[in-house]
């Protein structure tokens, strides 16, 4: 499995696994990566895609990427990737640049992964940008056992209100579970370039990931 990595200016330092929409490994996803790392942190990209398409790189722009995204997308295993995010993770903890504690942030597809992590995995945490169908694993939520911060696209296409509801009224009382809102944002509304990128939104939503993650990631 390939992979993205930046580095910050001092290490050793906590570790993030930035886990990517279903766009692959592009410049989306390396830009979110080096926020990271100006940030304090090794921030690591890996692609998801590698059993069926190694090397992806997609963009919302392009009809043709449009629809090579969804048809790996459709064909994609949660579980696998579950385990691969936890091999991800025991690479990075071997790193001498990792102070040994590893966190995780996910878009979209990659939301999803870190709500699956924080019920099944010991990942040290956990942030979920506008997660894609979380609720059809909304059993797993008593399993949940590790910090999490999910970001919720008010005005979300892929993310209906109802579901947005439901994951609050099942996740919140949950005293490891922190939700934040925004009530004006559309689905991908922290990817740069994107059709529906909204920088206040996004700034703050990042904000709030970083101090989420140098809490539960210093050593």
């Amino acid at each position: 499995m390939g992979a993205h990595v930046a580095f910050p200016e001092h290490t050793p330092a906590g570790a993030i696994i930035a886990i990517m929409e279903i766009w692959g490994v592009n410049d989306t996803m390396r830009r979110h990566a080096q926020e990271f790392a100006q940030a304090g942190f090794v921030c690591l990209v890996p692609d998801l895609f590698w059993r069926q398409e190694p090397g992806v790189e997609l963009y919302d722009t392009n009809p043709e990427d449009v629809k090579k995204a969804f048809d790996l997308y459709y064909d994609f295993e949660y579980d696998l990737a579950v385990r691969d995010m936890e091999d991800t993770a025991a690479c990075l903890k071997n790193m001498p640049e990792c102070d040994g504690k590893v966190g995780a942030v996910g878009y979209c597809l990659g939301g999803k992964l870190c709500y699956l992590m924080c019920c099944r995995t010991d990942i040290d945490c956990t942030v979920a940008y506008y997660g894609t169908y979380i609720e059809h694993s909304i059993r797993e939520a008593k399993n949940l056992h590790r910090p999490f911060m999910l970001h919720m696209a008010m005005k979300d296409r892929w993310v209906q209100a109802e579901v947005n509801e439901l994951l609050e009224r099942r996740l919140s009382p949950n005293p490891l579970v922190t939700i934040h809102k925004y009530p004006g944002a559309d689905h991908a509304f922290a990817r740069h370039g994107g059709k529906t990128y909204s920088r206040p939104e996004a700034d703050r939503a990042l904000a709030l990931s970083i101090d989420f993650f140098r809490k539960h990631l210093r050593a």
